[in-house]
């Protein structure tokens, strides 16, 4: 199952562009065009909200303040231009982070990702599954109390698929989170660091955590 987001836009078109790229990457997206209904909308549980400053309504850092006390989810404003006043100011309220319009929208995905992933890890200190016990806090894994040696990049993407499990990432996908979009090197790698990780934990269990879905990714099965 995906994340679920709030995207809160006046802009019909910025709203539509969001919501079908968050879409397509996998994530649940609700939308607001003002205030108000992105007041109301905070009552559904969510992963974390993109709020427009320039609101017709209610200002986006008023609507930060007003739902911060609801909810613990990251909120990244949007916005045209910003002053250090009212840069300070969102924070103060609660907001989480800026992102400056006209954004790119690949950098949008990897920063509200980053964030989620961020709380998740914060949330989920250990994740236990059918004998494996991952501790993200500790960038360790073990099965049965034994412990399971990863490197640093088969720790990132074993972390990166177990807090999203269900949801389908490509090699692609798995690179630039992983690595970084400015990461250098061929993502074909991924195939290896996958089969790597497999290996290391097949000596403790036939258990599949990792399916391979052929033609498009890799998948976590909790």
């Amino acid at each position: 199952m995906g994340y679920r987001i709030l995207v809160v836009d006046d802009e019909i078109a910025i709203l539509q562009l969001l919501k079908d790229y968050f879409e397509i990457q996998g994530y649940e997206v609700l939308t607001a065009r003002t205030g108000k209904e992105a007041i109301e909308s905070t009552i559904k549980n969510l992963d974390l909200i993109l709020l427009d400053i320039n609101l017709p309504d209610i200002d986006g850092l008023h609507v930060c303040q007003e739902i911060r006390g609801k909810i613990e989810c990251p909120i990244l404003f949007l916005t045209a231009k910003i002053e250090e006043r009212d840069r300070i100011n969102g924070f103060l309220m609660g907001g989480d982070d800026y992102i400056l319009k006209p954004f790119s929208i690949e950098e949008l995905g990897a920063r509200v990702m980053a964030h989620i992933r961020r709380e998740k890890r914060h949330q989920l200190v250990t994740n236990s599954q059918k004998g494996l016990v991952i501790s993200y806090s500790q960038r360790s894994i073990s099965y049965n109390g034994i412990p399971i040696i990863l490197t640093k990049t088969e720790f990132n993407i074993l972390e990166l698929l177990s807090m999203n499990p269900g949801q389908i990432f490509s090699k692609e996908q798995i690179y630039e989170k992983v690595r970084g979009i400015d990461g250098m090197g061929d993502n074909t790698i991924i195939t290896e660091h996958i089969r790597r990780i497999r290996n290391k934990m097949s000596v403790h269990t036939d258990f599949e955590y990792i399916k391979t879905v052929w033609g498009v990714g890799y998948q976590w099965i909790g």
